[in-house]
């Protein structure tokens, strides 16, 4: 007869084995599960984990078009956000037809409708507090949907080179940078190390808010806002502060010697491309994934039918922990100077 120990022992086994099977039934390619979902969670709004890992709760849509905005690629489904990462895209077209003389933005991409890794394009953008916004200015008229598949950003570059083409370069392109960098809750702003240094060499006055403008690959067309984490996301992992330094230094002068654009050797042996998996990411989005959504897009777009109410205030973020400027890759564009 068996005994009771050793029945115990193989029941354990048995559930063990069976809730290990379970987890990796659930799990996946995260980029697939959140690229597959159309339409966001409904309840509050959270970010949660990190801009490069994790994913949104609650997200809310930008209206396609606004008085002063337009949505661009529309069949990426990526005009997703924090209320409070859309709000001050909002804000920021009103401010900028009046402080840099901007006829409206063009707006690229934000988040998926509930964040996570992307299939293509993008490192970042995961948690809604993300967006790009391009460089060329919105026009009188409204763009069809087939021309915002099409239209092309002008690239702010010279040739095949690094630097800024001064006939295309404008002030109230700095105008609409700096409006954007003095907000408070801007963390940072992504541009192309030719558009930083055309900043540093001109700006005049007030150059605090340089500080917030970073240099990165790719950004030529476009410059990409990254807000503070947000008050109501407790899970959302902040990154470190980019301090007082106007930027216009060492570590810009880095990105115009040979190193940052020399390609990488070869691999002696094939490498597997690393799949981020579900597992990987925060144990909150597994549950984002399953929650609930909306009946229709409506319902979660912001300023329509009075849903997403606007969030009265916006607080100080979390304390900061050493993380990478982990951004993105660049999207469907080459990098200038490789």
């Amino acid at each position: 007869m068996t005994s009771k120990p050793l029945l115990r022992l193989a029941l354990g086994l048995l559930i063990s084995l069976t809730n290990a099977v379970d987890a990796v039934a659930v799990d996946g390619p995260a980029k697939q599960l959140f690229g597959g979902q159309t339409l966001p969670t409904v309840g509050k709004a959270q970010s949660v984990g990190f801009y490069a890992k994790g994913c949104l709760a609650g997200g809310v849509a930008l209206p396609t078009d606004g008085p002063t905005w337009q949505v661009m690629r529309l069949s990426r489904n990526r005009r997703w956000g924090n209320p409070y990462m859309i709000r001050l895209i909002e804000r920021l077209s009103r401010d900028a037809a009046v402080k840099a003389n901007w006829n409206g933005l063009l707006i690229g991409d934000i988040s998926q409708p509930r964040g996570g890794p992307m299939i293509t394009g993008h490192a970042s953008h995961q948690i809604g507090l993300d967006a790009d916004i391009w460089l060329t200015p919105m026009p009188k008229r409204r763009f069809t949907d087939q021309e915002r598949e099409t239209v092309s950003a002008t690239s702010m570059l010279k040739g095949d080179t690094l630097y800024v083409d001064p006939q295309k370069w404008t002030a109230s392109r700095t105008a609409l940078l700096k409006t954007a960098a003095t907000y408070p809750e801007v963390e940072r702003i992504f541009v192309h190390p030719g558009i930083k240094k055309q900043l540093c060499d001109t700006v005049q006055g007030d150059r605090s808010w340089l500080a917030k403008v970073r240099p990165y690959w790719g950004h030529f067309y476009h410059f990409h806002i990254r807000i503070k984490c947000q008050p109501g996301s407790p899970n959302c992992t902040p990154q470190q502060p980019t301090g007082n330094d106007d930027g216009c230094g060492k570590p810009l002068a880095w990105w115009f010697t040979d190193e940052p654009w020399r390609k990488a050797p070869p691999p002696k042996k094939p490498v597997k491309p690393k799949v981020m998996m579900l597992s990987a990411l925060p144990k909150q989005c597994a549950q984002v994934l399953e929650a609930p959504g909306p009946k229709s897009v409506e319902e979660v777009t912001y300023g329509v039918r009075g849903k997403a109410a606007q969030p009265a205030s916006v607080g100080n973020p979390p304390a900061s922990v050493a993380e990478p400027d982990d951004e993105e890759v660049p999207d469907n564009l080459p990098v200038q100077g490789q």
